[in-house]
């Protein structure tokens, strides 16, 4: 049987949206949300990998699991990691790191990626929706995934870039990026011995460390585009549409 592990790194220290994880929609604290969310997937364990112990007060006393990382970790899949090594005894076949700000992702999202990922067709998956607003294009808080073809079509593709702005971009394959990485047992241990590459570093984004390792990514489409709160514009909205969501 295939072994599923789900690590949803978190921190208080964020630049942008400061203690965000702690930020109550629907009177729960976002990193519960997250949890919840990723205990309805049923698809593995769950563990939320902190430095902060207000976190891992909140997880603990909801009766989940949480653990103690270092503070000092340059990307939150070396929080992953640490507790893939040290608490999981490097034993899950599929771990998925799962971002601590995305409330209102779909569990079956989720579990739709860790399906793919039983197929053995990639390093790393994750997951990719249309781009809706025509400023998102342009808009540096949303990620963007170039792919080899349509995933509209096909559901699943290649990923061969990520970026959040461009002027030198000419695909017609562009879509909204989600956050949510599933890595390999091997890949996951692969991606953090490597060091930190030149694109991940100047864009920010740690995805850039695999393509540029030539690490295969697997991007599977999704309906629907959660929101990735990283500003206090993204947290009014998200608790606009999660209320929504539960009168509906």
């Amino acid at each position: 049987m295939t072994k599923i592990a789900i690590i949803i790194p978190s921190r208080l220290d964020a630049q942008r949206l400061p203690n965000k994880p702690l930020k109550l929609i629907k009177n729960k604290e976002m990193i519960q949300h997250v949890y919840d969310l990723a205990v309805n997937a049923q698809a593995g364990e769950v563990v939320v990998a902190t430095p902060d112990q207000q976190i891992i007060d909140i997880i603990k006393n909801n009766g989940g699991r949480a653990v103690k990382t270092q503070y000092d970790h340059q990307t939150g899949t070396d929080r992953v990691h640490e507790v893939f090594k040290k608490e999981l005894n490097e034993e899950a076949d599929i771990i998925i790191n799962l971002q601590g700000d995305m409330p209102n992702l779909n569990p079956l999202s989720v579990k739709n990626l860790i399906n793919h990922m039983k197929k053995n067709t990639c390093d790393i998956g994750t997951l990719a929706s249309n781009l809706i607003l025509k400023n998102e294009l342009k808009d540096p808080n949303v990620c963007k995934v170039v792919t080899n073809r349509n995933i509209y079509e096909t559901q699943h593709a290649n990923a061969l870039d990520f970026y959040r702005i461009s002027d030198n971009v000419n695909s017609n394959s562009i879509y909204h990026h989600i956050g949510i990485y599933a890595f390999t047992n091997k890949a996951l241990i692969r991606y953090v011995s490597l060091k930190r590459s030149k694109l991940e570093i100047e864009r920010k984004l740690e995805q850039m460390r695999a393509l540029e390792n030539k690490m295969k990514i697997d991007v599977l489409f999704v309906n629907e585009c959660p929101l990735s709160v990283d500003t206090e514009k993204d947290l009014i909205e998200i608790k606009k549409i999660m209320e929504i969501d539960e009168k509906s």
